[in-house]
């Protein structure tokens, strides 16, 4: 039988701003391999999670693991290094690069941007980045600006840059922000089409794209955990439910 290995570990992580507990005493497991959804309500505490994976913000107490390395006090760009890479809410291409060169930016194995916009890509990179190319759909859009392509395919640069960059981690927070329904579910092909090669956290609010993944589920609700199950168990789950519509305390009065 297979044995399922674990990627990532959130331990007893609580985060605090202010006195205000955005993540409180969560236990969290990411297997290896495959996509993983993390969703909730506004609030809930996806994002500051993100943040704290990172590196951005760290716990007040608790630990995470990667590989089984405690990561928790790394600097952010030694935990990119070790293989875990996230693209944000808001697109954060570099305007006066093409399709091709922010590509090439994230493809490169050499980090020190003075020396990355020095040199050419190796075989090997350049291999990388056409299939990146390829796998976003933007081949034919390679020598475009970010302000010549739409938002939805500024998106899709962005999640390919973090796929460029061979993590073996990708963290995808709100992938599908501001995207039409026919792109949103295009982004959930994409994402599905990364499974083998790289493990995926995708932070999300929104169900119906979430459904689209098919993808085992982790409800996050003020900070702790509410509900894990696939998208089938989260959506009958009357709790779940209530805190999607507000309503949190009827369900428990019920």
């Amino acid at each position: 039988m297979k044995t399922v290995e674990t990627l990532l570990a959130v331990e007893d992580v609580t985060v605090e701003f202010d006195g205000f507990k955005a993540i409180d005493s969560l236990n969290f497991y990411v297997d290896k391999g495959g996509v993983r959804v993390l969703i909730g309500p506004n609030g809930a505490g996806k994002s500051t999670l993100c943040d704290t994976i990172i590196g951005r913000v760290r716990p007040r107490s608790g630990r995470i693991l990667f590989r089984g390395e405690d990561i928790t006090r790394l600097p952010e760009f030694r935990i990119v290094r070790k293989g875990i890479c996230r693209k944000f809410q808001t697109p954060g291409v570099l305007q006066s690069l093409s399709v091709h060169d922010n590509l090439a930016l994230a493809a490169r194995k050499t980090r020190d941007w003075w020396h990355a916009f020095g040199r050419d890509l190796t075989k090997a990179e350049r291999e990388r980045m056409e299939d990146v190319l390829a796998l976003i759909g933007l081949a034919d859009k390679r020598d475009y600006l970010p302000s010549q392509i739409s938002h939805g395919e500024k998106q899709w640069l962005e999640i390919g840059m973090v796929v460029a960059t061979e993590a073996e981690l990708l963290l995808l927070d709100e992938p599908t922000a501001g995207m039409s329904p026919q792109e949103t579910s295009d982004t959930a092909d994409l994402i599905r089409r990364l499974v083998g090669r790289h493990t995926v956290l995708v932070i999300d609010h929104d169900m119906s794209f979430v459904e689209q993944l098919d993808a085992p589920v982790s409800v996050l609700h003020m900070g702790a955990l509410l509900k894990e199950g696939s998208i089938a168990e989260v959506r009958s789950d009357p709790e779940v439910a209530a805190v999607y519509l507000g309503r949190i305390e009827d369900a428990a009065a019920a």
